[in-house]
């Protein structure tokens, strides 16, 4: 079922939130160690996609032209103010933690190349893994700021469920139209191209760099227009 990585990591979420609504304190070594650990898994799991490419080349000129128009459109800018925007709208109604621990949870939930990566694998090739991991990392990132923000975080779970079942939805419908040489192909350096993003991902959990990784999206749009280019000539 394509929707089954999606509903985990709503419930992920969900569980994180109530456990971090019990808890009232988490030691600053504990949360920094965790996330390190996850970081590191996530570096591994992008490493692994990164190198199922059949023709690197691909994948190279995919995240170069996918950077040059993210940061020419400057999109994690853009996301960013919207999230600011959303933050003070929200916020100027008086509706307290609720608010604002919904509008910056769904932000850092959805925001981001691992749910667009993940919900095109589940609903192209049914493999779920991604959104497993990304499920960890919401759980535990959900736990952390529901000890500061309160119970609101829990609501993210709504937009972030919506958001990536469409996602996957529209993936199990690419297949009807698309040469299936070119699906797989494309598949391929699909994975390895959001291989690369996911490992940067891991980067910035990590703490060694701060990459901005939403500025990289356009390269899944780039691998798709070169791998049906190389497909046709």
């Amino acid at each position: 079922m394509f929707l089954i990585g999606t509903l985990v990591n709503g419930v992920c979420i969900i569980v994180g939130t109530l456990i971090g609504k019990v808890l009232n304190r988490i030691p600053e070594n504990m949360k920094t160690t965790v996330m390190h650990s996850i970081g590191l898994a996530v570096m591994v799991l992008g490493l692994q996609m990164g190198l199922k490419s059949d023709n690197f080349l691909i994948v190279i000129l995919s995240l170069v032209f996918g950077a040059v128009l993210g940061e020419f459109f400057r999109l994690e800018d853009k996301l960013n103010a919207v999230g600011i925007w959303l933050e003070s709208k929200i916020g100027s109604n008086g509706q307290g933690s609720i608010s604002q621990g919904f509008v910056t949870a769904t932000l850092i939930f959805v925001i981001g190349a691992m749910g667009v990566i993940g919900a095109l694998d589940s609903g192209i090739r049914g493999d779920h893994s991604v959104l497993y991991t990304k499920s960890i990392i919401d759980g535990f990132t959900a736990l952390i700021l529901t000890t500061t923000l309160g119970i609101g975080v829990i609501f993210s779970a709504v937009p972030v469920i919506l958001y990536q079942g469409l996602i996957a939805l529209f993936a199990t419908q690419i297949d009807r139209i698309v040469p299936q040489a070119l699906m797989d192909s494309f598949i391929t350096e699909m994975t390895a191209t959001g291989g690369v993003m996911i490992f940067a991902i891991g980067i910035n959990l990590m703490g060694l760099a701060k990459i901005r990784v939403a500025n990289l999206l356009p390269g899944i749009i780039m691998t798709a227009i070169i791998v049906t280019l190389l497909y046709f000539i």
